[in-house]
């Protein structure tokens, strides 16, 4: 496929053209609206923030993050593969995103309201919601814990709408299906704007450039990254032979039978042989 239709055909689910539509303040804003169903104004935005503390450390790069005119938090992040560890992750951030709120010395009742919302191709809890939402509560209460914080997990695949409005659904829908039918067959006004920058975004030989730069960029690490563990698998497969057939060698050497020491390294006794005839 050449390059421009390949870029032409990208779904907002992708990760590049996702951080890039949500790049802009007022497309960022329009979704943070319908996700959390409050308003949100004038928002700053960050795509592809980095947060480093320590090269000690595991380091964190959020796909989009901005901050409202009340400076409450927000990460969003697409998700196209379920690694099971969403909820791990999802903890990771949020610590990351406040631990870089405040200055030295700087009181905890400057942390503002922060959420952390994963957008994900699949249903990360098996129970068909569209939305998914986690606040701290008390157990034996049941009361809020007031600290600020809420973790949200979207489900593209959802098959329970109760309890959602359908602006969220229809957005959940077009991020795997960016396209005019789409658009047209919904109505709905806040996918239409959105649509409007996408496609815009698409017509744009700057981004198609860049976009396949990524892409090249992407592969090249995928190659190095296979080349890399081949070589790895090559050298700890050798490592293991000698620290094998050391151990064999021992073995045999205090006595033991094949039998004894094929059971004691699990490996057969064909194998045992091989080792002892090449060593003899």
């Amino acid at each position: 496929m050449e390059a421009e239709e390949q870029f032409k055909q990208l779904d907002l689910s992708n990760a590049f053209l996702f951080s890039l539509a949500f790049s802009d303040p007022e497309a960022c804003a329009l979704v943070l609206q319908v996700i959390l169903q409050k308003p949100v104004y004038k928002v700053m935005v960050q795509p592809e923030k980095s947060i480093l503390y320590s090269k000690e450390f595991r380091s964190v790069r959020l796909d989009v993050y901005a901050r409202d005119s009340m400076e409450a938090e927000y990460d969003l992040e697409m998700q196209n593969e379920d690694q099971g560890n969403l909820p791990l992750r999802s903890r990771f951030y949020q610590a990351e995103m406040d631990a870089a709120a405040l200055r030295p010395g700087e009181d905890f009742k400057r942390l503002r309201p922060s959420y952390v919302i994963f957008i994900c191709a699949f249903d990360p809890f098996g129970e068909g919601y569209y939305r998914y939402t986690f606040e701290n509560r008390c157990l034996e209460t049941g009361k809020p814990l007031g600290d600020g914080t809420r973790k949200i997990f979207l489900n593209t695949r959802g098959t329970r709408p109760e309890g959602v409005p359908k602006e969220l659904i229809h957005f959940l829908q077009y991020l795997e299906n960016s396209t005019d039918e789409f658009v047209q067959s919904t109505q709905d006004e806040t996918v239409a704007k959105l649509h409007k920058r996408v496609t815009w975004l698409k017509e744009d030989r700057r981004w198609e450039a860049k976009y396949m730069t990524f892409e090249e960029m992407l592969q090249q690490k995928m190659d190095d990254g296979l080349r890399q563990g081949i070589q790895k698998g090559i050298a700890k497969g050798i490592t293991e032979g000698i620290a094998l057939t050391k151990r064999v060698l021992r073995l045999n050497a205090q006595g033991m039978s094949a039998a004894e020491i094929s059971a004691q390294c699990g490996i057969s006794l064909a194998e045992v042989a091989d080792i002892l005839n090449m060593n003899e």
